[in-house]
């Protein structure tokens, strides 16, 4: 029999559920961690944050090489553009995606981007890797 009283609150009710990481926030770290690697070309993060940030990353690109407004605008609503700024060519990392990455992978059908495992991480052990456009 559960407990009466409210949910998700410390004290005689107890806490049944209460989840640290909700999809919200998952979605604006993939977002970030995208549009870090758009803008600086790698990035290191756990492995299954590299496994999920690799569909959306191939996804961007493919919205590149359409090219076209809608594509544009679609990928604007996933990529960040307040504080990812290339300092090198001072452009977006949207900006650079459609001017960049698009005409490079012009030819290429898929697979754009690459997933290494490098060491697991000191502290909680927990598997490391970095995922890198393919050249």
């Amino acid at each position: 029999m559960g407990t009466i009283g409210r949910k998700n609150v410390h004290g005689k009710g107890g806490v049944r559920f209460k989840a640290g990481y909700t999809s919200d926030k998952e979605k604006n770290m993939l977002r970030n961690v995208v549009s870090q690697l758009i803008i600086s070309g790698q990035v290191e993060v756990t492995f299954p944050v590299a496994k999920r940030a690799q569909q959306k990353a191939d996804r961007m690109v493919t919205y590149a090489k359409k090219g076209d407004l809608a594509a544009r605008r679609e990928a604007a609503k996933f990529v960040r553009e307040d504080g990812f700024v290339d300092s090198k060519s001072k452009k977006t990392a949207l900006q650079k995606l459609f001017d960049v990455l698009g005409p490079k992978y012009k030819d290429r059908n898929g697979g754009y981007t690459r997933v290494l495992k490098t060491y697991n991480r000191r502290g909680d052990n927990a598997p490391m890797a970095i995922i890198a456009f393919v050249d």
